[in-house]
């Protein structure tokens, strides 16, 4: 690890990757979460890669299907008591570049979309919510797979755009 930046170790990294976990509001692909690690110029793909693995085999983090991955009460626990130790401006850095990824992952998990097929069509499952509860549910049936899948990404896309529309046409305004 020859490098010029902050971090320096295998202890630096694996608490980097838990401060950046800490601060997210649920899992987050192994791609967004290499990037959020990168804040610093001294952590390689390979040292970080090892020091993901290293910590989901200890237990600090928790590898989902689809590559994804959400931090254990353990590491949540570790990663707080130890975060203090990572230098300033890497804390700093990582937080300018955690923040606009928690918002979206915020978002994502306050809107759902899925649809089910069945006898005579498919239902098409859309809600949101505001983070205390349920604005929005909502369950159409729709004649193919293709025409719930363009839904749904039209939902996740501007859910409360179309929450909106919803109440205008309801109120009149």
């Amino acid at each position: 690890m020859d490098s010029f930046g902050f971090i320096h170790g295998e202890l630096d990294i694996k608490l980097l990757i838990l401060y950046v976990l800490r601060r997210l509001p649920g899992p987050v692909d192994g791609q967004t979460l290499s990037e959020l690690c990168s804040c610093d110029t001294g952590i390689g793909w390979f040292d970080y890669s090892d020091c993901l693995a290293g910590l989901v085999e200890t237990g600090h983090v928790e590898e989902l299907s689809g590559g994804r991955y959400v931090i254990t009460d353990k590491g949540r626990r570790n990663g707080e008591a130890a975060e203090s130790s990572l230098p300033y401006s890497v804390r700093t850095k990582a937080a300018r570049l955690i923040r606009p990824v928690a918002e979206r992952l915020a978002r994502d998990a306050m809107i759902g979309a899925s649809h089910e097929c069945a006898d005579g069509g498919v239902t098409v499952s859309l809600s949101l919510a505001d983070g205390k509860g349920e604005m929005l549910s909502l369950r159409l049936l729709v004649p193919d797979e293709d025409i719930a899948s363009a839904m749904e990404r039209a939902f996740r896309h501007d859910a409360e755009g179309i929450y909106q529309q919803i109440i205008e046409i309801f109120t009149g305004r």
